[in-house]
């Protein structure tokens, strides 16, 4: 029996970019199982982000964003002797994608009143630039990781 989906054995690269990335971020952005929706909203937030950071191309500035994103380590917690302590450990290479996905889609999904094409592109420069609200998150996880390493011997 397997304990996982078959997400990452499936995940097929997008039509437009033939990025696995891409393909997994907008599987991530689809909400009802409407792709062809998700797909245009995160084309609309590309070509949003070639107008406005000239310099790059927006598939660099998406992979550049997610990777500044990308968390290291994170606390977890661990019951001992009838207390629970957060106990700082170290991100998997995947779950560290899979957060800063959630993190970008988050971020821009908490703003009011736009598109969601431009929260979109929005936060992406954002966290190209490493600023934003997705940026703020990875910190704080990390500041709370490095607070609690005095519980570090209990990650077994």
């Amino acid at each position: 029996m397997r304990k996982f989906t078959a997400s990452q054995t499936k995940l097929r690269p997008d039509p437009r970019f033939q990025s696995k990335l891409v393909g997994k971020f907008v599987n991530c952005l689809m909400h009802d199982g409407k792709k062809s929706v998700a797909r245009s909203v995160f084309y609309r937030a590309m070509d949003l982000i070639e107008k406005r950071v000239a310099q790059e191309p927006p598939l660099e500035v998406f992979t550049k964003a997610v990777e500044n994103v990308k968390p290291f380590m994170e606390v977890r917690s661990k019951r001992v002797g009838g207390a629970t302590y957060q106990v700082p450990m170290p991100v998997k290479k995947d779950r560290q994608q899979t957060l800063a996905i959630r993190w970008i889609l988050e971020a821009a999904r908490s703003k009011k009143g736009r598109p969601m094409h431009v929260k979109l592109a929005d936060e992406l420069i954002a966290a190209y630039n490493r600023e934003g609200a997705a940026i703020s998150k990875r910190d704080n996880t990390i500041k709370m990781a490095e607070a609690n390493r005095a519980f570090s011997h209990f990650a077994w």
